[in-house]
C-alpha cells in the first residue's frame, strides 16, 4: 500500500500523527504525508513515521471569485435542504466584510436556496469540481500522485477548501478517495463536505446514519465505523502519570478536588471568562464545598488573553494553556498541537474530578474516563451577546448534542445556584449517572478506545486493494 495521507490541520496532526496510526500504518505501507507543519519544526513529527513517508507542506490553494462563489452556494444549499437546528441558525448568519464579500454570499445564498435539493446540489457540485480543476495545484498534484505511485488518499477532514484540489487530482487518476468525519457534530452542524470521497470513515453507527441521511447519493457500503484516533491516547498506558505526579506538574494538591474548566473558542463561547469568573466566586464562597481547586484549559485556538481577568482576581486558578503552535494565530487550520499537549489532556481527563464546559466534545473525553460533566447553560448576559437566543435554547438543542440531554450524560447548569449544586453532587458521588455517561459513549464512539487506529489502517488496505 502507497498511502497519500492529506492533513488540512492541526487537528488531523493530532489524530494521525501524534497517537499510534502513524506507527502502526508505516508498518504496512510508505508514501506521502501534505500537511500544515512548519518546516522548523517537522523533525518532532517524524519520528513516528519511521522513514517510511515523504513529508511536503500542502500547496496553497487560492480559489477564484467563481469557485468561492460555488463553493458558498453548495454550503447554503445544504443548510436549506439538510435544514438541521444549528444549520438554522447558519444560514441566517449577519454578512459582514467588504461589499464584495457580501454581494457574493448573498448571491450564493439564493443561488443555495434554489438549489437546495439532492439533483440541485449535485448540479452545483459538478459545477464547482469543474472550475477547481482548473487551477495549476491540480495538475501539480497529479504527477506527485504518479510519481509516488499512490494506490489510496486518505484525508483527515472533510470540510477544509484546501484538499479539493488533491482530491480532484487523485479522483482523475483513478486512486480511491477515503475521507475521515472528523467530529460527532460536523455532519449536522457545519456547511457541506468539500470534496468527492469515494470511501468515508465515521465514528459509529450513528454517525453512519447521519452520514447516509444527509448525503444520500452516498451508498451504504462506502461507509466505514471505526471509531475515532482521536481518542487512542488515552488507552496507552505509557502516557499517564499518577495523581501525585499530575498534580505536581500542575502545582495542585491531590488531597483535594480537581475542577477542570474546558473553554471553547470566542466565537462559539465569547462568555467563558465570565463563567469561570462565577465558577471561582462560587469555590472562594464555599457554596462549592470540599475547597477545591480549578485548572482553566482554554480552547487550543484562544490564546488565553481573554482569561486575563480573572487570573489577576483570583490567582490561585490554575491555568493550563494548550501546548499548540499558532503558526496563523486565530486560524484553526494553522494550529498544531504538540505531543507533549496530546499527554498532558490524556492526563486531565482522567484526575480531574469534575468537568465544566459549554457543550464541548470535552464532554465526551472526560466521559470516556467515567468523569462526570456539568454543561453551563445560562447567559451572564442579558440579552444574550451576539443576538443569540439563551444558551439553553441554542447549543442544548443542536441534534449532535441532543443524546447527552436525552441520556442524561451530563447534568445541566441553568444558573449560578445550580452550578453550585450540581458540582457539589458529583464530588460527593462522582459514581452519579456513571451509566449514562457509559451509554453515552457507545453511542457516540463505536470501536474500542485504542483500537480505532488499528482499523482505520485495515480499512485503508481494504480500499487501496
Amino acid at each position: 500500500m502507497k498511502p497519500i495521507l492529506l492533513l488540512p490541520d492541526g487537528v488531523g496532526v493530532r489524530n494521525f500523527v501524534l497517537g499510534p496510526f502513524l506507527s502502526e500504518l508505516s508498518r504496512e505501507a510508505a508514501g506521502l504525508i501534505l500537511h500544515p507543519i512548519p518546516e522548523a519544526n517537522l523533525d518532532e513529527y517524524r519520528a513516528s513515521s519511521n522513514g517510511q513517508f515523504q513529508w511536503r507542506e500542502m500547496s496553497p490553494y487560492h480559489e477564484t471569485p467563481l469557485a468561492a462563489t460555488l463553493r458558498y452556494s453548495l454550503a447554503y444549499a445544504q443548510m436549506y435542504w439538510a435544514d438541521t437546528q444549528s444549520m438554522r441558525y447558519g444560514r441566517k448568519a449577519r454578512l459582514t466584510g467588504t461589499w464584495r464579500r457580501r454581494l457574493m454570499m448573498r448571491t450564493a445564498r439564493l443561488i443555495g436556496r434554489a438549489f437546495a435539493s439532492p439533483p440541485g446540489i449535485k448540479r452545483l457540485d459538478r459545477w464547482h469540481y469543474r472550475e477547481v480543476a482548473k487551477v495549476p495545484q491540480v495538475a501539480d498534484y497529479q504527477k506527485l500522485f504518479q510519481e509516488a505511485k499512490s494506490s489510496v488518499l486518505f484525508c483527515s477532514h472533510q470540510r477544509p477548501l484546501e484538499i479539493l484540489p488533491a482530491v480532484l487530482a487523485a479522483k482523475a487518476l483513478g486512486i480511491p478517495t477515503a475521507c475521515f468525519i472528523f467530529s460527532w457534530d460536523n455532519l449536522t452542524s457545519k456547511g457541506r463536505i468539500a470534496a468527492p470521497f469515494d470511501h468515508y470513515l465515521v465514528w459509529s453507527e450513528l454517525m453512519q446514519q447521519e452520514l447516509l441521511r444527509y448525503y444520500p447519493d452516498v451508498t451504504p457500503e462506502r461507509v466505514h465505523i471505526v471509531g475515532t484516533p482521536q481518542f487512542d491516547p488515552y488507552a496507552d498506558q505509557s502516557l499517564l502519570w499518577s495523581r501525585d505526579e499530575f498534580f505536581r506538574r500542575i502545582g495542585a494538591d491531590p488531597a483535594r478536588p480537581l475542577i477542570c474548566y474546558s473553554g471553547g473558542d470566542i466565537g462559539t463561547a465569547p462568555e467563558d471568562p465570565l463563567h469561570a469568573d462565577i465558577l471561582m466566586g462560587l469555590v472562594k464562597s464555599g457554596r462549592i464545598k470540599g475547597r477545591p481547586q480549578v485548572l482553566v484549559r482554554p480552547a487550543p485556538v484562544d490564546d488565553g488573553a481573554r482569561y486575563q481577568a480573572v487570573r489577576r482576581k483570583y490567582p490561585e486558578l490554575i491555568f493550563a494553556q494548550p501546548a499548540w503552535l499558532h503558526t496563523e494565530p486565530g486560524n484553526w487550520a494553522r494550529c498544531i498541537p504538540t505531543p507533549g499537549d496530546v499527554q498532558f489532556l490524556a492526563n486531565l481527563t482522567r484526575h480531574a474530578d469534575v468537568n465544566v464546559n459549554l457543550a464541548s466534545t470535552m464532554t465526551l473525553d472526560f466521559a470516556i474516563h467515567d468523569r462526570p460533566v456539568v454543561n453551563v447553560a445560562f447567559d451572564v448576559h442579558n440579552p444574550p451577546l451576539n443576538g443569540w437566543p439563551p444558551l439553553w435554547e441554542y447549543y442544548y438543542r443542536f441534534e449532535h448534542y441532543r443524546p447527552v440531554v436525552e441520556l442524561g450524560a451530563a447534568r445541566f447548569a441553568r444558573s449560578a445556584e445550580e452550578l453550585a449544586e450540581h458540582i457539589n453532587a458529583y464530588l460527593e458521588n462522582p459514581a452519579l449517572e456513571r451509566a449514562e455517561r457509559r451509554r453515552f459513549v457507545d453511542l457516540e464512539v463505536g470501536a474500542p478506545v485504542g483500537e480505532s487506529s488499528r482499523r482505520v489502517v485495515e480499512t485503508l488496505k481494504r480500499i487501496s486493494r
